[in-house]
């Protein structure tokens, strides 16, 4: 491994590059980050050929929740490209009956109210009860969830809802992998981390204390400090 790396990282559902922000500041001693959107086809196969298209010829890769989708198609594309991964704040199954149900309620209200009314929901949804009354942070979720906007915002339901099983896969991944989660995501337990652990081949898995669904800005140094020890595995 160079001194420096090219590491491409995806961001979640109604989340933009800013979801990175502090971890491309704090890694730029020894990474080149690439935050990439996630607004290019509906379909996880669409979006993962665009981040191909988009990336180095070889480079890290990271994804958050739906990045973390993305990425797993990506292993199954061009395994050859990633030098390690990192899946973090994410899950492999399809969504549950539960998941199904929420997103169907979630396409009624942004049908009946506007996608502004699913927004307000993000941030008591997706971070730590103690983060979603921080004010900057919601602030930042909010955000990012207005610039995705409506059109994108169907677009990347339709991926997650078509999306396939990615455990069957898991197996054939042979870089060095990080799986990382907050503890107190609730939106892709832990339970779930630890699968995807045993399942890769050599995989490490690290918990997030004090920490929801968004890890890089609820916990950034945390985050940041993990992804520079990955960078040297």
């Amino acid at each position: 491994m160079t001194d420096r790396q090219a590491v491409v990282m995806l961001p979640g559902h109604l989340c933009t590059g800013a979801l990175w922000r502090a971890q491309c500041e704090n890694l730029a001693d020894v990474a080149d980050c690439l935050p990439l959107e996630l607004d290019t086809g509906s379909s996880m196969a669409e979006i993962a050929r665009s981040v191909l298209d988009r990336a180095p010829p070889r480079f890290a890769l990271t994804g958050l929740s739906m990045g973390g989708h993305v990425a797993m198609e990506v292993m199954r594309q061009a395994p050859e490209r990633v030098e390690r991964l990192a899946l973090i704040d994410t899950r492999a199954g399809v969504d549950s009956p539960e998941r199904l149900a929420v997103r169907q309620r979630d396409e009624e209200l942004v049908e009946r109210d506007g996608l502004a009314a699913l927004i307000r929901l993000c941030p008591d949804r997706w971070m730590s009860p103690a983060h979603a009354q921080d004010p900057r942070l919601r602030g930042l979720v909010e955000s990012m969830a207005a610039q995705v906007g409506p059109k994108v915002w169907r677009q990347q339901l339709d991926a997650l809802l078509s999306r396939i099983d990615s455990r069957p896969s898991l197996r054939a991944i042979r870089c060095p992998t990080l799986i990382m989660c907050g503890r107190e995501d609730v939106a892709n337990p832990l339970w779930m981390h630890e699968e995807m652990a045993a399942l890769i081949p050599g995989a490490r898995l690290e918990v997030i204390e004090d920490c929801g669904h968004l890890s890089p800005i609820e916990q950034p140094a945390v985050v940041s400090a993990a992804l520079r020890r990955w960078l040297r595995w």
